[in-house]
């Protein structure tokens, strides 16, 4: 036999499209001689679908489309479809479900077990879970059929069954698991690591199909697979693909881990792309460059997701900005060959300035003043969006949205941050790899002192400590959530320097309330990762 793994990119919402998109896969396998064709968790919703499904009209079309595509796909072609079922007894009034469709007819129903409710997820707010899994029967064979979380209790042992002993106790002859398993670094050597256990343990196939694509902050990797006999037969990371498997062949292909920078760039590439390509809405996206290093990694990014057309980088000097500056912004637009506005702000601050000064007259100059620089260089920017239906990139990176080192209505002004799950020093690292194939970034970007220049001889160094060491420190606390003792035992930094950070931390929640959604590339991304109160005391 044949099987399948069709790793698909879906749009939260479009039925039709996402149904046409499984018929078309479908039939690509049938066409190459697959017996079962296998998709990932709730196929035609998109993931995650969230409050869409309290709405009863949104259910009724889901079934509609489901129904229509069993009875297009062709005949004597099995298909394992993840989908929406009605619960017509006590709980939530819906499961998260695998249907099993052959010849237009369903010829079987699973419904997951383990619905997660930590980091970006919250299942139990929708569905209900199934309390007696079974295998599914089809041509002489028992399918141990579960869905995405149900793999994890194995080593987690956070709930009180276990899905897969229970599918092996019941005679499961190959395990076969639909997900949407949003990337993170690191995640997919888990994901294996996972399904050895279960290898080691049971001795059975195991079939893993992932979502690939964006949707909003949440990036899908891909990286479908069947693991046998410490074998694995792999999809690539961050496309659609269709892995097909003869059961009766010996897995030969192994999956060899990929730079981490490679994963990160096709990652925020991708998420980039999706965000821009399913809103539908915008032809341009453009970036405020100052000549650092996030805005050029920023817009060499988006041109690798759109193309050197679409991207539009606007400069937009003050009288604190280095000659340097400029031409490291023109140097970055002429090598990614993309547009370059130049705007100099130094009379519109002027104005402001003047309009400001009976009121501030008591008060020497500081972060007020500072802050209408980066203020009026993103009013000009959401003006060109506006103008040419565009949108623009935030390019804040997380050690700045950490400590509040970014101005809110100014540098952090965008539809989505790209950068916002990667640290100073990770960006560093990734510009390095993108001009390994090639200068794109000019070096001088990434070797000089980082700074937002908006007053004289200005460097990040003036507020903050080195990178080197802030990254560190909010690594421990916001990725391990540890506390200011283990943090000063773990790094040996003085406690007024760990306090300060983490103090910063705190008392910019409120920012990050109202910055963009942030491309999430860790479990503790800003947003739906990391639930934070903004009114709290902490110490």
């Amino acid at each position: 036999m044949k099987l399948a793994l069709a790793q698909i990119n879906t749009i939260v919402g479009d039925l039709r499209q996402n149904a046409n998109t499984a018929l078309h896969y479908c039939r690509k396998a049938h066409s190459r001689g697959a017996n079962l064709v296998v998709f990932p968790e709730l196929t035609l919703t998109g993931y995650p679908p969230l409050d869409l499904l309290e709405s009863g009209d949104f259910i009724k079309r889901e079934a509609t489309e489901r129904r229509r595509l069993a009875e297009l796909i062709p005949r004597k072609t099995g298909m394992i479809l993840g989908g929406i079922a009605q619960n017509l007894g006590p709980g939530k009034p819906l499961f998260n479900a695998a249907y099993l469709y052959e010849d237009g007819q369903c010829v079987g129903v699973r419904h997951k077990q383990l619905l997660p409710a930590y980091d970006v997820f919250d299942e139990r707010r929708y569905f209900s879970p199934e309390t007696s899994p079974a295998v599914l029967q089809w041509r002489e064979m028992n399918l141990g059929v579960h869905i995405c979380e149900d793999l994890w209790n194995m080593e987690q042992k956070q709930y009180a069954s276990n899905p897969i002993s229970v599918l092996a106790g019941q005679g499961a002859d190959i395990f076969i698991n639909l997900s949407a398993s949003p990337y993170e670094m690191g995640k997919h050597q888990e994901r294996l690591a996972l399904v050895e256990t279960v290898q080691q343990q049971y001795r059975r196939p195991y079939v893993f199909t992932n979502l690939v694509g964006a949707n909003t902050d949440l990036i899908f990797d891909g990286q479908s697979f069947v693991m046998q006999d410490g074998r694995i037969l792999g999809a690539p990371a961050f496309e659609p693909s269709l892995l097909l498997w003869d059961m009766h062949q010996p897995l030969e292909s192994s999956l060899s881990p990929r730079p981490k920078m490679e994963q990160v760039r096709k990652a925020l590439v991708l998420g980039i792309r999706d965000y821009v390509e399913k809103t539908g809405s915008f032809g341009k996206v453009f970036i405020g460059l100052s000549g650092g290093i996030d805005s050029a990694v920023t817009a060499a990014l988006a041109v690798q997701a759109l193309g050197p057309e679409r991207v539009v980088g606007i400069s937009m000097p003050s009288k604190y900005s280095s000659k340097g500056s400029l031409e490291d912004a023109q140097e970055l637009a002429s090598n990614l060959k993309i547009e370059l506005r130049t705007i100099p702000i130094h009379s519109l601050v002027d104005v402001f300035d003047s309009v400001l000064q009976e009121h501030f007259r008591p008060y020497d100059p500081g972060t007020a003043e500072e802050n209408v620089q980066a203020r009026i260089r993103g009013i000009l920017l959401m003006a060109f969006a506006n103008k040419f239906h565009g949108l623009v990139l935030a390019t804040g990176n997380k050690s700045e949205l950490a400590t509040g080192y970014a101005t809110l209505y100014g540098d952090m002004n965008g539809g989505i941050a790209v950068l916002g799950d990667l640290y100073k020093t990770e960006v560093y690292e990734l510009a390095r790899f993108i001009n390994a194939s090639g200068l794109l970034i000019p070096e001088s970007s990434i070797s000089k002192a980082p700074s937002a220049e908006l007053r004289p001889n200005q460097t990040d160094q003036d507020l903050l400590p080195s990178y080197e060491i802030l990254d560190a420190i909010l690594k421990k606390y916001i990725e391990q959530q540890e506390s200011v003792e283990n943090i000063i035992q773990a790094l040996g930094h003085s406690e007024e320097i760990v306090q300060s950070a983490i103090q910063r931390v705190d008392r910019n929640e409120y920012k990050r309330w109202q910055a963009a959604p942030v491309l999430r590339l860790r479990r503790k991304a800003f947003g739906g990762g990391r639930k934070a109160p903004i009114v709290a005391r902490h110490h």
